[in-house]
């Protein structure tokens, strides 16, 4: 991804994760305040990034609970900031977190609206999992927006974004909302792709693959391996990527189901497999019969992160980094639309 816009607006993040929604933003033309983060890897992933990236200088790594944070913290004068986003948690709307939606102590939404409350942005978009769009959830929908509405936002769509309509290589559709004090709302445009050429797991993960058997200098065994695997990887997208949860064994690449799904693209999904530099039983993640295992830099690249995005902590918490990310190509595209909205009510106001 690059970045397309001048870093005009600011922004705040909440969940942030590992960064995927922050550097989507990023390239859209947003510059970061803070990123507001609970899991100690992922904050130690934001900051090695950060550290790293120039144009992120100025941007706070705030771990913390978010009910337990107090918004002085960000130092900002309510009615500065132009963009509130994050990811609240998704498994209360979720078919695997048993879809108990507000009764679920892990839902944020309402904490989420008391910082708007208190920041007063002049844009927030909250991106969430499709069930949250379920008919079960509308009287939930519907005390959301009549919340935003009584502190003057106009919800601009709540709609659902496919990620592999916008070069991601995979299945993850994600329920977006993204909400604007009205003087932007009324230059906001919801549009998405017409016409989108989709990037199959080969084409994303052919550089890389090629490498890892490259490294093991296996001669024809390796070159017919990875020919087997990139036949089938050309055939589609990937099922959707899944992180998993703290109290859920180590890091595989989901459900029986998706298991299978991979299975057509020739890989196995029955664990991840360490990175080339440190591989150490070739058979393992490279030979099986199943196909090649993935790597957690390889599933980033699934999930549409740049490959200079480094994820820290062992294994599988960064593979759960990686799973629970937003895809920052949808970030990007979302962003774009409001920087756009933005700028539009700039011009209006300056007569041009």
């Amino acid at each position: 991804m690059t970045r397309v816009n001048a870093l005009k607006y600011t922004s705040v993040e909440i969940c942030a994760g590992a960064g995927g929604q922050a550097s989507g933003l990023h390239n859209a033309g947003f510059k970061h305040t803070a990123l507001i983060e609970i899991d100690k890897d992922a904050c130690q992933t934001l900051r090695d990034n950060i550290r790293e990236k120039p144009e992120w200088s100025g941007c706070k790594v705030i771990e913390a609970d978010l009910r337990d944070f107090d918004s002085d913290e960000l130092g900002l004068e309510s009615g500065t900031l132009d963009l509130l986003a994050g990811g609240v948690p998704c498994p209360p709307f979720s078919a695997a977190g048993k879809q108990l939606g507000g009764d679920d102590e892990r839902d944020l939404f309402p904490t989420m609206l008391d910082l708007v409350a208190d920041l007063d942005p002049k844009a927030v978009m909250i991106e969430n999992v499709r069930g949250l769009l379920d008919p079960k959830f509308a009287e939930y929908r519907e005390d959301i927006v009549k919340r935003l509405e009584s502190m003057e936002y106009e919800v601009c769509y709540w709609d659902i974004l496919e990620a592999k309509n916008y070069g991601v290589p995979q299945l993850r559709p994600r329920a977006i909302l993204v909400a604007m004090k009205p003087k932007y709302a009324q230059h906001f445009e919801h549009k998405k792709p017409a016409e989108t050429k989709q990037v199959s797991v080969g084409e994303a993960l052919h550089d890389s693959m090629r490498a890892r058997y490259d490294a093991v200098d296996d001669g024809p065994r390796a070159e017919m391996a990875f020919k087997r695997w990139y036949e089938k990887a050309l055939e589609g997208v990937a099922p959707t990527v899944v992180g998993g949860s703290k109290k859920h064994g180590g890091a595989d690449l989901g459900p029986t189901r998706a298991k299978r799904a991979w299975a057509d693209l020739g890989v196995c999904g029955l664990g991840v497999a360490n990175e080339p530099h440190e591989m150490k039983d070739a058979e393992r993640d490279l030979f099986a019969s199943a196909g090649p295992k993935l790597t957690v830099s390889q599933a980033a690249l699934i999930q549409g992160f740049d490959e200079d995005w480094h994820f820290s902590g062992r294994k599988t918490a960064a593979y759960r980094q990686v799973g629970n990310a937003f895809p920052p190509p949808v970030a990007q595209a979302v962003g774009e639309q409001i920087y756009a909205a933005f700028e539009a009510a700039e011009k209006a106001a300056s007569g041009d």
